[in-house]
């Protein structure tokens, strides 16, 4: 079988039909390296980095409630800036607000954190069952998502192969989420609740990074055996 090819952007028009260059445009299209970087990163530090960052400050600097707010600062501050700056705000912000909002009033109206932290467990276990419901569809969730953070473009004649290799991520996502569900479950009812933010943390950023691993391994594997290409090219 052919193996994947990185097939440069030069800038000259699309190919006509007949075009011995046409076979170019049926690559999945992914913007440069650098920019694909830099704005998955950015999209999972805004909805989750930066309001752990505001709680972890907060708290140090005045207790358990100052850390809950100083999170949901954080985060209406991102969408509102977001709102202002692009004129939308991104669907993982969007997720990472509500949720944070309920809780975070919850937890400090109740005085009662476990409310709190059984929305880590319990958020992890509902994106377990969104993805599951989406794998065997037409639009599995992890091909929307790969083409709302990293900008992936499948032109059609690719479309139907790697529908069927987005549906098998989907399941291994379902998967990497009712683990977490599970083991954060676990933990929150082994550990103290003041050590149980940090070790979910560190908890969940260890195993999206092993499903992002396992998934780009994965889909270079495909794409080989397929003698799909890619194109990079700027993005939108």
């Amino acid at each position: 079988m052919p193996a994947s090819r990185l097939v440069p952007d030069t800038g000259r028009p699309s190919a006509l039909p007949g075009d011995e260059a046409a076979p170019a445009r049926e690559c999945l299209e992914l913007p440069r390296p650098v920019l694909l970087l830099r704005a998955a990163s950015w999209n999972f530090a805004e909805s989750f980095g930066l309001p752990i960052v505001g709680y972890v400050l907060a708290s140090w600097a005045g207790g358990r409630d100052a850390g809950l707010w100083g999170m949901l600062i954080v985060i209406w501050l991102t969408a509102a800036v977001r709102k202002f700056v692009t004129r939308s705000v991104p669907g993982l912000v969007m997720i990472s607000l509500m949720v944070l909002t309920v809780q975070t009033v919850a937890a400090i109206a109740t005085g009662n954190l476990l409310i709190f932290l059984l929305h880590f467990p319990l958020a992890n276990l509902a994106l377990c069952l969104l993805f599951a419901r989406t794998a065997r569809g037409s639009s599995p969730i992890a091909g929307r998502l790969a083409a709302e953070v990293i900008g992936l473009r499948c032109p059609a004649v690719h479309r139907q192969s790697m529908n069927r290799f987005f549906q098998n991520v989907t399941v291994l996502w379902s998967g990497v989420f009712l683990l977490l569900a599970a083991g954060l479950g676990a933990l929150l009812a082994a550990v103290p609740a003041g050590t149980y933010v940090p070790i979910w943390a560190a908890t969940t950023i260890a195993l999206i990074a092993a499903g992002v691993c396992a998934s780009v391994l994965w889909m270079r594997s495909v794409t080989r055996r397929l003698g799909i290409g890619f194109s990079f090219t700027p993005a939108a």
